[in-house]
């Protein structure tokens, strides 16, 4: 079951043989789109303000209403984005003692485009001290024929707080899964927390077996990093059985952190089961 083999896979490392992020990136395609969006917060001793809030390419940001002294920002995607070839990078920055959450106003959708070279989707997110940042976008949908490599690369100051989701649903109704790499590398106070990899899709072998997704095509994370929660040593299961999906939550050696995985057959049932993983972690 994929929790358990995806869990095996994450790894806090300084391993000199695994080259850092972006030299696994693949060159691009002429035609492709190269674009990178700009978020900056930061707290002014009462509020969070946003003083740079860049769109490009395929990004449009707008400031959405918000509660209390965070700021939030909505991603809505300006044209079809990422095809084949395309380099797309979001990197988003809370400063000191800033309350920023990020969200996306609908799903992603990876489709081939012209070429079948793979484009590149990097979320680069950086929380400083005492900030907090919540990633908490609409799942990525891998259509068939489309090759995309994702990667997160997230640096948090020590006393920083993360809440990192991401969902992944392999092929629309019906169809193959495209081909879908992605990688989360996460540092905290400088020493690396999280170092994770998944791929899904031809040509990756054993990907839908039982050991991976047994036959599910809605996958998931959820990261929490926070200095304020306790963390026992013992993973929970979670979900209503193998035909619904199944999830487990556990902690991460060089917290405080906790990692929930989960495989699901719908993305409905995938939210369902990381939204009681958060509500267990909280409840910690």
């Amino acid at each position: 079951m994929s929790p358990f083999s995806q869990l095996a896979g994450a790894r806090a490392t300084s391993d000199p043989d695994i080259p850092p992020a972006a030299d696994q990136e693949p060159a691009g395609h002429p035609d492709g789109v190269r674009a990178t969006a700009r978020i900056r917060a930061a707290h002014n001793g009462r509020v969070t303000t946003l003083p740079q809030l860049r769109s490009d390419g395929p990004f449009h940001l707008r400031r959405m209403r918000t509660h209390g002294n965070a700021a939030t920002v909505g991603i809505i995607g300006a044209m079809s984005a990422p095809l084949g070839g395309d380099r797309l990078t979001l990197d988003i920055t809370a400063e000191d003692r800033a309350e920023l959450e990020v969200t996306t106003a609908a799903a992603t959708l990876a489709l081939r485009g012209a070429t079948t070279d793979a484009a590149t989707y990097d979320v680069r997110l950086t929380a400083a001290e005492h900030a907090s940042l919540r990633w908490l976008p609409q799942p990525l949908i891998s259509a068939a024929g489309s090759n995309l490599r994702q990667t997160y690369t997230v640096e948090l100051a020590a006393t920083a707080r993360l809440v990192l989701r991401e969902e992944q649903l392999l092929g629309r109704a019906d169809e193959e899964s495209g081909h879908l790499v992605t990688r989360i590398l996460v540092h905290r106070g400088g020493r690396t927390l999280l170092d994770q990899h998944t791929a899904y899709g031809a040509p990756e072998p054993g990907w839908d077996g039982p050991a991976v997704l047994n036959g599910h095509r809605a996958v998931g994370q959820l990261l929490i990093v926070d200095p304020r929660i306790a963390v026992r040593r013992d993973p929970v299961l979670l979900g209503e059985g193998v035909r619904d999906g199944c999830a487990v939550l556990a902690p991460l050696a060089n917290g405080p952190a906790l990692l929930a995985t989960a495989v699901a057959p719908s993305t409905s049932q995938l939210r369902k089961m990381l939204d009681e993983a958060h509500a267990h972690a909280v409840a910690r």
